[in-house]
C-alpha cells in the first residue's frame, strides 16, 4: 500500500511520517511517529523529527511538498527528547542547512551536537516563533512523557501539537492509515487509547486522569483549538466528537 502521506490537514499544515507496527496481545496495531510541517509566509517550522528510521521517508515527503525558497524550513520544534520525537535531529541538521533554530526544552542537545550550540533556543510556556503570517506558541504540556515535554499551537489555524498527548494506534486492515480520527469510523478509540497509555504512559495507571483531561479541555478552550495533531495518533478534526472517547480511554487505563 502506498504511503498516503504527506497530507495537508489544514491550510499550510502538512502531516508527515509513516506507520509503525506494534504487537499487543496477539493483535498488530499501526501507530505513527509523525512530524508536521507548518508553512508560514516568511519561514516554515517542522514539529518533531520522527524516529531515526523515518528520516528518509519524512525527507522525501518534505521534498514532495516542494517549498518555495521564501518558505524554507528555518525552525524545528521538538516536544521532548525521546527517540521517536527527536531521533532524526542529527540527520535533519545535516540535510537542512537553512535550519536556524532548534526549539523547545533543549536540555542535553548541546551534549550530542556541540557544534550546533548557537542554534539551540530554549523555550518556556508562552514563548513564540514568528513565521510571518502565522505564529507558533508554546503551551502547557498537560500530559507529559518526560519532564522536558512542551506542547505547541499554530495560532493561525488553531492546531494543537501535543506530542504524546492523544496517543493511540489504528487498524491497518481497516484502511485507517493516513485518515483523521473521524474518518476511521471503525476505530475503537477507547480501546486503542487505553492500550497506548498502558504501554507508553505507564504513570497514567496511578493517577486520576479525569484531572488531566479536565485541564486539557481548559487548554483547548483557552486557545480555541480546532484541530489536534498528535505525534502518535491520527489527527483529530472534530474535537467535540472525539475527545469524550479519548477521555474514556485514558481513564480506562487506570489501575
Amino acid at each position: 500500500m502506498k504511503n498516503p502521506l504527506p497530507r495537508e490537514i489544514v491550510p499550510g499544515v502538512f502531516w508527515l511520517g509513516q506507520c509503525l507496527e506494534q504487537h499487543f496481545q496477539g493483535n498488530v496495531y499501526h501507530a505513527y511517529n509523525a512530524a508536521f510541517l507548518i508553512i508560514g509566509s516568511k519561514s516554515s517550522l517542522l514539529v518533531e523529527t520522527g524516529h531515526p528510521g523515518d528520516f528518509s521517508e519524512i525527507n522525501r515527503q518534505i521534498k514532495e511538498i516542494a517549498l518555495p525558497k521564501k518558505n524554507k524550513i528555518e525552525h524545528l520544534f521538538i516536544t521532548h527528547q525521546e527517540t521517536p520525537h527527536s531521533g532524526g535531529l542529527g540527520r535533519f541538521l545535516n540535510e537542512f542547512s537553512d535550519l536556524k533554530t532548534i526549539c523547545g526544552d533543549t536540555s542535553d542537545y548541546h551534549l550530542a551536537f556541540p557544534e550546533h550550540l548557537k542554534k539551540l533556543r530554549h523555550m518556556e510556556i508562552g514563548d513564540s516563533i514568528d513565521l510571518g503570517d502565522r505564529k507558533f506558541v508554546v503551551v502547557e504540556p498537560v500530559i507529559r512523557d518526560m519532564r522536558t515535554t512542551l506542547w505547541g499551537v499554530d495560532m493561525k489555524e488553531r492546531v494543537l501539537f501535543p506530542g504524546d498527548g492523544f496517543a493511540y494506534s489504528h487498524y491497518h486492515w481497516d484502511g485507517h492509515c493516513g485518515k483523521t480520527a473521524e474518518e476511521a469510523e471503525s476505530l475503537d478509540l477507547i480501546d486503542v487509547s487505553a492500550v497506548f497509555a498502558e504501554r507508553a504512559l505507564f504513570w497514567t495507571k496511578y493517577v486520576d486522569m479525569n484531572i488531566y483531561v479536565d485541564r486539557l479541555e481548559e487548554v483547548i478552550e483557552e486557545f480555541k483549538i480546532q484541530v489536534i495533531a498528535p505525534t502518535h495518533g491520527l489527527p483529530i478534526k472534530n474535537i467535540e466528537q472525539t475527545l469524550p472517547k479519548i477521555r474514556k480511554g485514558l481513564v480506562a487505563a487506570q489501575a
